[in-house]
């Protein structure tokens, strides 16, 4: 017979979209440091990220399809740069 505890437990099992969340702000570092940590780093790996390839301008508002997948994945990591507090979603 499981036990309560045991049984509640395999019921909560957080099923993660992605792995890590990747927040840079991509002028200054997708095509060199988060290009290198997103393949080299994490997904060459077996680590699944998700990375946005749009380009998000100044004063953009943050998409919906973004705020899910920060919600969909286990853990953020962000990729600090000269400018990225420059951008008002980051």
């Amino acid at each position: 017979m499981e036990s309560s505890s045991s049984a509640s437990n395999s019921q909560y099992c957080p099923r993660w979209k992605y792995d890590v969340f990747l927040s840079f702000r991509g002028a200054d570092t997708r095509r060199t440091f988060t290009g290198h940590v997103y393949y080299e780093g994490l997904k060459n790996r077996g680590i699944f990220p998700f990375q946005d390839d749009k380009r998000l301008e100044h004063g953009d508002s943050i998409p919906e399809e973004l705020l899910k997948a920060i919600e969909e994945s286990q853990v953020a990591l962000v990729v600090f740069s000269e400018n990225y507090s420059t951008l008002s979603w980051c």
